[in-house]
């Protein structure tokens, strides 16, 4: 089931407290962007907020629970979790959750661009070089 105009909202307005929030429609649902960074997925009005190896635990604290699509006839697990209930109340209980996702994705841009390949040498010409004769 696709999320409704009105939980859209609502998951702005909560965010609000941490930047500018901008949603777009995205594969059956819709992508949540804080600043310009992709923190947050709603799927059939629910808020899953991303999160790493650092702000996980804080999740499973509050049973946050993943989420998970299929592809393939398989589960396939993203790294955004559930938004704790609680916090879908109210703009200041939803704050430390913005903040665990936008750094959890700034954390994964860093990531991301510290593998980045570094530019290749130049490989040397397989072509005699030419020489001019001395004077």
């Amino acid at each position: 089931m696709p999320s409704t105009s009105d939980f859209i909202d609502h998951v702005a307005e909560l965010l609000a407290p941490a930047g500018h929030v901008v949603t777009k429609r995205m594969f059956g649902g819709h992508g949540v962007y804080i600043d310009g960074l992709f923190m947050g997925i709603v799927v059939d009005d629910e808020l899953y907020l991303k999160a790493d190896e650092v702000t996980r635990a804080a999740f499973d604290a509050e049973d946050c629970a993943p989420f998970v699509y299929s592809k393939d006839g398989k589960d396939m697990t993203m790294n955004y979790r559930r938004a704790p209930g609680d916090a879908m109340d109210a703009p200041h209980l939803m704050l430390p959750w913005a903040r665990r996702a936008l750094e959890a994705t700034l954390r994964a841009h860093a990531k991301k661009a510290a593998t980045k390949k570094k530019p290749a040498a130049k490989k040397k010409s397989s072509r005699p070089a030419i020489r001019t004769p001395a004077k």
